[in-house]
């Protein structure tokens, strides 16, 4: 705002102009204008710092004239600017100099002032980060003040002397009682410098300064520089400098708005890079300490190579302007990141980084394996290798370099996890305080898992690098590689080659969607793939078994052979035919790409088998006469197809983003970039290679057709760990829960759905790409998970052995059109498009038309999976409304609220310290006295069922006439007898507590208010807890708050879920027992609570079967109750898979035009829906604000063995203890083998038990009186010998056929339960054992048997060890029983498995491996945990 007009002609002229314009007053303004008539009689919030920026804060400032304003913040971060006027500005410029020396003062120091004139002044202002533009508004006439005293009072002001402008300083504080003034006011000096945060800060900022003034200095005193562009580069030191001082905002790499204080820092730094690489490059190029060396046709090392270089570096530093405006160089600390991931990734086959902690770790952990491993190849090529003959030390190395890489690929970047564990076990102390500090929320069970997982990576990595580091040896030594090294070479690239082919090409392109793009159903299909819903887990079917195999095979043998035979193949040619390299280079050659192959191969094998093939045909067949040995061939492929994968994916995006017969146009710019962008696509053409060669993402500027490439990201993209905060009852304040009700909105309330999700997708995810289900992937790749309410895009970041780390972006379940336009596209299918171009002539059966064909092929996503089947929890929500909308359902809730209440109080455990406390008696005496009753003006006809008429009130006769059966009822089920008189203590308390509950609800109901929303509303804060006791006849029940939190509020919400059943069947409650039965059975499955109470979350994240809940949603143009009901189940998902730089270069795009050009359109062009790319979708999933998601998980690793159908298929994890648990096993089963086939007519229970007068003669089976056809498997006509189930039971001073007393056997068999202290025998018949084969099978009664076979070491799919199932052993008649007893089978069958083990899960795969232990027998059905909480346990090849 300028000065004031300088004469009254020019005030005139301007009230004339405003005029006669016909403007209307905006709301804001009416807004800004009520707060300044009220400001004198109102509390007004004055902001006591300048973070203050909540609803309501009120700051006050000085503009550019002078004047002193203030600004008063809205809702959304909006806010307004009002006038204070001009008076009392002595003082106020008296209390900014008494507060000038501090960096904000108290606002309650300025004084107010108002006037007529300022009614006119207050204009809106729009907030964008850090800079507020003023909206100039022309004001009409008002009808608030009369215009002739106003336009007078205007003149006579203006024809005053305008005041001189005040001159302002600022304090600053040099010494201890020494003071400067800076001729600059807070906000301007703000505007000019940078606010240091500490004293370090300042210190490193002035050494960053001197440093750059010196290299700036070194470099032109070399006389790198000439003419103009010494001039340029004084400014590029200049600019470098002043960052220092303030930083540029906005700036085109920054991720965030405002200051940040990383990029302040990032030109300096670069500069001083560059400027150091410039001088190091001409030293070396001058002094040559390195001998030119030639590969691969380009000479390194040489002078012109150092020139060369230094002189590219030269121009990228005078480009410093350029380069920064574009925002092609990242934040110091995101290009660190970038920097060591690529390094670590391409260099030595590492995995994604997750931080730049963690990419330090990896990094480092990878250069220490090269270290180990560089002595001993070193050490084994220098020495001369005799004719046909491996040295020892190679094979040691190849060993070890097998086993290392298995090891390190088993591993995670991130050393988190690790930590905690180390920690847990050397400072123990140290956890436990970390325990107390966190004891106050509930504990989340997922760090234990986690560290449960990795401590089982660890054993099972001890055992299986020990295994593999020897067979690796033994292959190495055997000289296999070198006698075959002519023929075995082209074998093993033909094998790696088919079975790669058949592996990752031919098998998805059968199992995805739309085969080929012309097929319209998977060859391949799922067992749920017709189902409508699923029932159940998803079935594994004979393709998924054989990819998993065939993955297994080929990266565990396939790729280990092809790198051991070139390991061994260019070490022996090294040491026969020594070339241009000295030894030590290749040896570091030979280490590093030993290691980044098999790591890769062990990591990602679905992209091995093209590089390994176009490395075949490359350097075998075109151009073998640049060939530097296929290992180094092999690794410089593998880097350069990397780059290739990202260009083609780049191309890909470009095409079908800019393709003319499918354009979006977004806005009115779009359509004007779209004709200007096709005269630059070589331009465009060269920016896809840079961004290919640098992976950095190419982006669309501002949602165009124009492209532009942005600065390099990691592979984890967001720069800010951005995770959502669930707004819940303990994290707000209780005064907010009770009046505003936060997070009561449908995306805070949904965001939970989305966690569970991630729960569930971290226990299965890693397994379902190790089956198939969701196609080829590779770290990068971006896949979307459609449902009918669940939309999620998941983004997997680092991809291991056995490991995943992803995350999940929730999208609101009702989005925007545009949102709504695209879920539609990827949801409906293509099967009944019939059209070929212009006509419709049909299609072939099962074969997509040719419109849908050719539409297919130009979208930046595809569907690999149409029935992905997942945990998850279904909604069904039912409107409040509706169901309480006449009296008659809202006298059926009071009823079910009264017995809810009647059934806690029965079911309390302090019932009986209630009835006798005197307090509580003293106050419900009165209510026994004839004719007493509560006439409080909440209690009606209408809806109280125990209504005295006579009395117009509730009385304890009317209410025993309704409800003294059903209280009779409830204390007849306690387990200790109460007095159940219509006068005693009990229906005293029950009467007590139902006149407070409904008096209660009647109050948060407003009292006589009879509509819905009233009753709604008092029914809702009643359900979340909001409990007001306003009636002193009602403050007895603070004498135990239990009655309030134990009984009123679960009878609450228990009435809730009984009257939402009441519509489904009316009548079913009537009588007690089974109204007593369903609130039993629903207190025990079902979790009934507010979705802001913190017990809803833990209660969805451990698996609760079915959940309910009261939701309250306060939106913009609906403000409704809906009763939400969840019920775990298993859920169909469609698996779209998005083109990974369609999605990075749409992120990038919304940073760029959100954060630099600060476009904050909310119907922007780049933000409309583009089916061909999911523009809307991908857009809407960027971290907040750029996005909207509504969730977004931290970074969540999933493991292979977590997956209960891998495990199943593969087995447990291998372990010293697993495999000493087998070899006991095998033992014990070799004994009783043994003993049954040195008997005479022994059968497999004589061996366990000692029949037919066997060694062991003991038995722990209770003889049989009568025997039946189950006991008798033989043939009927022949007796069979003494047995343990058909004569009298051996005792242990001797045998039954008077042989001495068997020796005890060594080491002593496993009882099946602890000893009981003072066992007694017990008469029983024997269970009887139905027949059925078993593990250990017999034929006739000669004792043939034979052993059933096991899959694992682990013992997870094998049988039982000795012992009987819970539940099933019967009491032994034996003092003391020493014997086995007989083993189950695990491939029993079904009615035996039934009969014999009830406990059984009847659900478990259909592999015929049960999950368990040896020697543990599997959980109930009931007890066991849905894969989301199941064990993160690691799979074990």
């Amino acid at each position: 705002m300028g000065s004031p007009p300088s004469s009254l002609q020019e005030a005139q002229r301007g009230r004339a102009a405003s005029h006669s314009r016909a403007l209307t007053l905006p709301s804001a303004l009416h807004f800004a204008s009520s707060l300044l008539l009220t400001r004198a009689g109102a509390n007004v919030h004055e902001a006591c710092t300048f973070d203050d920026t909540s609803e309501g804060a009120v700051h006050y400032f000085y503009d550019e004239s002078g004047v002193r304003r203030s600004y008063t913040f809205g809702l959304a971060g909006g806010g307004y600017e009002n006038p204070v006027g001009q008076q009392g500005e002595q003082a106020a410029n008296g209390a900014w100099d008494r507060h000038s020396h501090s960096s904000s003062f108290h606002s309650a120091d300025v004084p107010e002032a108002t006037g007529g004139l300022n009614l006119l002044q207050p204009r809106p202002v729009v907030l964008q980060g850090m800079q507020v533009r003023r909206v100039p508004l022309e004001i009409p006439e008002f009808d608030l003040l009369d215009q002739d005293s106003l336009h007078e009072s205007q003149e006579q002001t203006l024809m005053e002397e305008a005041p001189p402008r005040a001159q302002h300083s600022y304090k600053y504080w040099l010494l201890p009682g020494r003071w400067t003034s800076v001729r600059y006011e807070r906000l301007a000096l703000l505007a000019l410098l940078d606010r240091t945060r500490g004293v370090m800060e300042n210190i490193f900022g002035v050494g960053l300064s001197s440093l750059v003034a010196f290299l700036g200095y070194l470099l032109l005193l070399k006389g790198f520089f000439t003419d103009i562009w010494v001039f340029q580069f004084c400014l590029v030191i200049a600019s470098c400098q002043y960052s220092l001082l303030k930083s540029v905002q906005p700036d085109a790499a920054s991720p965030m708005h405002g200051h940040n204080w990383v990029i302040a820092y990032s030109r300096p730094v670069y500069f001083c890079i560059c400027c150091l690489l410039i001088w190091l490059l001409d030293a070396l190029g001058s002094a040559q300490p390195f001998p030119p060396i030639s590969l691969y046709g380009l000479t390194l090392f040489s002078a012109s190579f150092f020139f060369c270089a230094r002189d590219v570096a030269t121009v990228f530093t005078l480009c410093f302007p350029f380069v920064f405006l574009l925002g092609l160089l990242p934040q110091v600390n995101t290009c660190l990141m970038y920097l060591l991931e690529q390094i670590d990734m391409h260099g030595f086959g590492g995995t994604a980084a997750t931080s730049p902690l963690t990419a330090v770790f990896s990094l480092t952990r990878s250069l220490l394996a090269a270290a180990l491993l560089y002595g001993f190849c070193l050490g084994a090529i220098k020495t001369p290798w005799p004719e046909q003959h491996v040295p020892v030390l190679f094979s040691v190395f190849c060993g070890l370099l097998v086993a290392l890489s298995y090891h390190l690929s088993r591993q995670s970047s991130d050393p988190t996890v690790l930590w905690s564990l180390v920690r847990s076990k050397l400072f123990p102390e140290l956890e436990e305080r970390s325990l107390e500090t966190a004891r106050a929320e509930p504990p989340d069970p997922l760090p234990e898992k986690m560290r449960q997982s990795v401590r089982e990576v660890l054993h099972s990595d001890l055992v299986m690098c020990v295994v593999v580091a020897v067979l690796t040896f033994a292959i190495s030594a055997s000289t296999v590689f070198i006698a075959l090294k002519s023929v075995l070479g082209y074998v093993l690239y033909a094998l790696a080659g088919s079975v790669g082919f058949f592996t990752h090409y031919l098998l998805p392109q059968l199992r995805k969607q739309l085969p080929w793009f012309c097929l319209s159903q998977p060859v391949l299909k799922p067992l749920e793939y017709s189902q409508y819903e699923v029932r159940g887990a998803a079935q594994v079917m004979w393709f998924e078994k054989l990819y998993a195999i065939l993955q297994c095979f080929e990266k565990y043998l396939i790729y280990p052979a092809v790198v051991l035979n070139a390991l061994t193949v260019d070490a022996h040619t090294v040491v026969s035919h020594p070339d241009k390299f000295c030894l030590y280079c290749r040896a570091l050659l030979m280490t590093v790409a030993g290691l980044k192959l098999l790591r890769s191969a062990f990591c990602c094998p679905p992209q091995q088998y093209l590089t390994l093939a176009f490395t075949v045909l490359l350097f075998h067949f075109d151009y073998p006469r640049l060939s530097q040995g296929f290992l180094l061939d092999y690794f410089l492929m593998s880097v350069l197809c990397s780059k290739l994968w990202d260009l083609l994916y780049k191309l890909r995006f470009v095409l079908t983003y800019i393709a003319p017969w499918q354009i979006t146009w977004g806005s009115a710019f779009h359509a004007f970039a779209q004709p200007f962008a096709v005269p630059h696509s070589a331009m465009l053409f060269v920016q896809a290679l840079l961004s290919g060669l640098f992976s950095t993402p190419l982006n669309p500027l501002l949602g165009s057709a124009v492209f532009i490439m942005s600065y390099a990201r990691p592979l984890k993209f967001w720069e800010r760990d951005y995770n959502t905060k669930r707004v819940d009852h303990s994290n707000t304040r209780l005064v907010t829960q009770l009046d505003r009700n936060p997070g009561a909105d449908d995306n805070n309330l949904n965001s939970i759905f989305y966690e569970h999700l991630t729960r569930s997708l971290q226990h299965t995810l890693c397994g379902d790409l190790v089956l198939g289900r969701w196609g080829n992937y590779g770290p990068g790749d971006c896949f979307v998970l459609a449902s009918d309410y669940l939309n999620a895009l998941v983004h997997l970041i680092e991809v291991g052995n056995g490991l995943i780390t992803f995350q999940l972006r929730g999208l609101e379940f009702r989005g925007t059109y545009c949102q709504q336009r695209e879920v539609e596209a990827i949801t409906e299918g293509v099967e009944e498009d019939e059209g070929c171009c212009c006509c419709e002539p049909g299609h072939l059966p099962r074969v997509l038309s040719f419109n849908a064909a050719f539409g297919q092929r130009w979208l930046a996503w595809e569907v690999t999976a149409s029935k992905y089947v997942l945990e998850g929890y279904s909604i069904s929500d039912n409107n409040a409304a509706s169901m309480l909308q006449v009296f008659d359902l809202r006298k059926i809730l009071i009823t079910y609220y009264v017995k809810s209440i009647i059934y806690y109080v029965s079911r309390s455990p302090k019932l009986e310290a209630w009835l006798n406390h005197e307090g509580i008696v003293a106050a419900l005496r009165p209510v026994r006295a004839p004719g007493y009753a509560d006439s409080d003006p909440t209690f009606s006809l209408s809806v109280d069922e125990d209504y005295d008429l006579r009395l117009s009130g509730l009385s304890l006769p009317s209410f025993c006439a309704v409800h003294l059966e059903w209280i009779q009822y409830c204390a007849s089920r306690r387990g200790q007898p109460v007095n159940q008189d219509w006068n005693s203590p009990l229906v005293t308390l029950c009467f007590g507590l139902c006149v407070l509950g409904r008096r209660a609800l009647g109050t948060a109901s407003h009292s006589m208010s009879a509509s819905l929303e009233p009753f709604l509303y008092g029914l809702h804060a009643l359900f979340k807890g909001d409990f007001r006791i306003t009636s002193p006849r009602d403050e007895w029940v603070f004498a135990d708050m239990d009655l309030l939190h134990r009984v009123v509020a679960p009878g609450v919400r228990m009435a809730l879920k009984l009257h939402q059943d009441h519509f489904t069947s009316p009548d079913e409650y009537e009588e007690p027992a089974a109204l007593y039965d369903a609130i039993a059975a629903n207190e025990e499955r079902l979790v009934i609570s507010h979705e802001g109470d913190p017990a809803w979350r833990s209660a969805i994240l451990s698996n609760t079967p079915s959940l309910l809940a009261l939701r309250h949603v306060m939106d913009d143009a609906s403000d409704e109750y809906k009763i939400i009901m969840l019920n775990r189940r298993h859920l169909s998902f469609r698996v779209i898979k998005v083109n990974r730089e369609c999605v990075r270069g749409l992120w990038a795009g919304q940073q760029q035009e959100l954060v630099f050009l600060r476009n904050r359109n909310p119907e922007r062009g780049s933000i409309q829906n583009a089916k061909q790319a999911l523009r809307n979708m991908i857009n809407s999933s960027c971290d907040q604000p750029l996005g909207y998601p509504i969730y977004v998980s931290p970074l969540t690793t999933s493991l292979a063995g977590s997956h209960p159908q891998l495990r199943a298929l593969w087995g447990g994890p291998i372990s010293l203890g697993a495999i000493a648990r087998w070899l006991l096993h095998s033992w014990e089963r070799l004994h009783k083998g043994c003993g049954a086939g040195c008997n005479s007519g022994g059968n497999v229970d004589d061996s366990d038990c000692g029949g037919g007068g066997g060694l062991t003669s003991l038995s722990n089976n209770p003889p049989l009186a009568h025997p039946t056809p189950e006991n008798t498997a033989g043939s009927s006509e022949q007796s069979l010998p003494s047995g343990p189930g058909w004569g009298p039971r051996p005792s242990l001073s001797s045998s039954g056929d008077g042989r001495p007393p068997p020796l005890l056997q060594w080491p002593p068999p496993r009882l099946p339960g602890p000893l009981p202290a003072s066992p007694a025998p017990t008469e029983g018949p024997r269970p009887l054992r139905p027949p059925g084969p078993g593990l250990l099978s017999s034929e006739g009664f000669s004792g043939k048997w034979s052993l059933g076979g096991r899959k694992g070491l682990g013992g997870s799919d094998g049988e039982p060890a000795s012992g009987s199932p819970k539940g099933g052993t019967p009491k032994s008649q034996a003092p003391l029983d020493l014997s086995l007893s007989p083993d189950v089978s695990s491939e029993a069958s079904p009615s035996r498995a039934t009969q014999n083990i009830p406990c059984l899960d009847s659900s478990a795969p259909e592999s015929g491996t049960p999950t368990g232990a040896p020697g543990d027998w599997p959980a109930p059905a009931e007890e066991r945990e849905s894969p989301a909480a199941q064990p993160l346990l690691e799979h074990q090849y």
